[in-house]
C-alpha cells in the first residue's frame, strides 16, 4: 500500500476523475511550484472506483471554475492544522472568461486583440461551452 502523509495547511483536490489528475496538474502549472505537491493517480475509491487526487502543501489561489471545466466531480478541501476546514463541491460554472481559446478564425477574439475570450456553458451532461460571439461549441481542453 502505498502512503502519501497529510498535509498541515494546503488544498486536497480529491475525487478526480482518472486520467484528469494531470491535466489539472498542467493547468495549474504545479510543476513550477516551489511547494509540495503530490498527484496520485488510479487512487482506490469507494465510491467511483478509482480516482485521482492532487495535495498541494500551500495556499494558492484557485479558480474554482476552472475546475468547474475540467472535471465538475471533484471535491476541493481547505485543510488547516492537518484538518479539513471546508469542503467544496465542484459544478460547472454557467459562464466562464479566458479559460478556453476560441478557434473559429473568424471569431472577434481571433481578429481583434484584447477581446476577452467568453464563453456560456450549453450542456452540462457534456461540458460543452459555446463563444458569447461566434457561438461555436466546445469542450474543454489542456
Amino acid at each position: 500500500m502505498l502512503y502519501i502523509d497529510s498535509i498541515s495547511k494546503g488544498i486536497v483536490i480529491d475525487h478526480i476523475t482518472p486520467g484528469l489528475g494531470f491535466r489539472i496538474f498542467e493547468y495549474l502549472k504545479l510543476d513550477k511550484s516551489d511547494f509540495t505537491v503530490a498527484l496520485i493517480i488510479n487512487a482506490p475509491s469507494k465510491k467511483e472506483g478509482r480516482k485521482d487526487v492532487l495535495k498541494i502543501e500551500n495556499n494558492i489561489d484557485l479558480d474554482l471554475r476552472v475546475l468547474g471545466v475540467i472535471d465538475p466531480t471533484v471535491t476541493v478541501n481547505i485543510i488547516r492544522d492537518e484538518k479539513i476546514v471546508e469542503k467544496i463541491k465542484i459544478s460547472p460554472p454557467e459562464s466562464v472568461e479566458d479559460v478556453m481559446k476560441c478557434k473559429n478564425p473568424r471569431c472577434v477574439t481571433s481578429t481583434e486583440k484584447g477581446v476577452i475570450q467568453k464563453f456560456s456553458l450549453l450542456d452540462k451532461e457534456e461540458l460543452s461551452y459555446k463563444c458569447d460571439y461566434c457561438d461555436n461549441i466546445y469542450n474543454w481542453e489542456v
